[in-house]
């Protein structure tokens, strides 16, 4: 009995403007694995809110050995997705990790439908994605900000304010 393959593909026409950016979290030593335990719920809580703009969120596991765990997301827009970056819980998360990454090493690689890649890695030890075959430069100056990094025009919104 011959079986054929069923092929289909996305319309992403109504989508102009998707972005794709996986995310990574690595364990970089024992506090590292806390760490990363202790996030893995709160993420989850916060896409179950559904961000505006944010079209799917889906859990992704690197390797086990360093644990090294993370996501995919598919956002309406870049202006949505950074938007989202500068609210509460992900502002408070990127406070925290850069006051003290407790172990853990964070990186993003973003993908923009009408053009412009971009990436950062934080405390990434061994090289991943992008930074296994391109230049290796400091994450500062015109290459701080993903909207820079990534070929967008105009500035980042500020950040939320967040009452006490």
């Amino acid at each position: 009995m011959s079986t054929r393959v069923q092929r289909e593909t996305a319309d992403l026409s109504a989508f102009p403007d998707l972005v794709v950016i996986y995310l990574g979290m690595r364990a970089n030593s024992l506090k590292g694995l806390g760490r990363l335990f202790s996030l893995g719920p709160q993420i989850e809580a916060s896409v179950k809110e559904r961000p505006d703009g944010l079209l799917l969120h889906e859990r992704l596991m690197y390797g086990l050995f360093p644990l090294h765990v993370g996501m995919r997301q598919y956002w309406r827009d870049f202006e949505s997705m950074e938007r989202w970056t500068r609210q509460m819980p992900h502002q408070q998360w990127w406070k925290d990790f850069l006051r003290d990454p407790s172990g853990v090493g964070f990186w993003h690689e973003t993908y923009l439908r009408r053009g412009g890649m971009e990436s950062i890695f934080d405390d990434i030890p061994e090289a991943t994605g992008f930074l296994r075959f391109g230049k290796r430069v400091q994450a500062k100056g015109p290459m701080f900000s993903a909207r820079t990094r990534g070929g967008l025009a105009g500035e980042a919104p500020p950040p939320a304010v967040v009452e006490e």
